[in-house]
């Protein structure tokens, strides 16, 4: 299967700082991808580029298109999410989605009304009297209302309380998510999104550090509980990170042959999470 998006040895540096440097990736149909690092990684930078809202060096295509050169075009089955808060103030819901219609030839105002009717937001209202839940939403609406193939999102719950923020990706899934379409979401709580996940790229100074499907991550590393007196012999294994608590130490493990890791403690699949800490560790020792 082809790639969406392509990126090979992707770089960009803002004066004597580089802020990108070889990143490659390959995302494709039916993938929904976290581009997860801590701030200041290169999250956002990664995406303009891909976006085609920076200039930088290497390759990249986007369903066939050159960010740069072939944008307007390319725009026509990608769409994007940033800080919500990014709506005027003074428009007015209405004003919105005629603009989104008029603007956008993907555009289904149907299919945005529908998503609309199922909230307390109403067509006279303006931003400015909208809770942050219900911009969100307003901005959902707005989004996922386009036939999109490519959909990214960057950080699109900054700021939003929790149960917005589960409604959030539950709408994701439920209307605009299925397999000949792309999803890419940066953030740096990857706790929050690691359910709905199917791969995710570790960036750190810039750099990929890890790039790999769930399930294979799943089977690649694990969470051992040693008790005190088996921690000299799992140190000899290397753990990416441990964390002692009431007589048990809490070590992650990449790469490991199962059956050794047996022999020391309990072990459970780690969360993507415990996973991140791990490989941040590793890159930053």
């Amino acid at each position: 299967m082809s790639a969406l998006i392509s990126i090979t040895d992707l770089n960009k540096s803002y004066g004597s700082k580089k802020v990108l440097s070889g990143v490659n990736l390959s995302l494709k149909a039916g993938q929904i991808v976290g581009l997860v690092g801590p701030n200041g990684a290169g999250k956002t930078t990664c995406l303009q580029a891909v976006l085609g809202l920076t200039d930088y060096e290497g390759d990249i295509s986007v369903l066939g298109h050159h960010p740069r050169k072939d944008r307007v075009v390319m725009l026509k089955d990608v769409a994007y999410i940033a800080d919500v808060a990014i709506l005027p103030k003074w428009l007015k819901v209405s004003q919105a989605l005629s603009y989104m219609n008029d603007i956008h030839e993907n555009f289904d105002l149907e299919k945005a009304q529908a998503f609309l009717a199922k909230t307390n937001i109403a067509n006279n209202d303006k931003v400015k009297a909208l809770s942050k839940g219900m911009v969100a939403q307003l901005h959902l609406a707005l989004i996922l209302a386009i036939d999109a193939k490519v959909l990214i999102l960057d950080e699109p719950t900054l700021g939003l309380d929790i149960l917005t923020r589960r409604q959030f990706y539950t709408h994701l899934l439920e209307d605009f998510y299925t397999e000949d379409k792309c999803i890419v979401v940066t953030t740096h709580q990857i706790e929050e999104i690691e359910h709905i996940l199917t791969d995710v790229a570790f960036i750190q100074q810039g750099k990929i550090v890890l790039a790999q499907s769930t399930d294979d991550i799943k089977e690649r590393f694990k969470l051992v509980s040693v008790t005190n007196e088996q921690v000299p012999q799992a140190d000899k294994l290397q753990p990416l990170f441990k964390n002692s608590m009431m007589g048990l130490t809490t070590m992650l493990f990449d790469s490991q042959d199962k059956e050794t890791l047996q022999g020391l403690g309990k072990v459970t699949v780690p969360s993507l999470a415990d996973v991140f800490v791990g490989v941040m560790n590793k890159e930053t020792c």
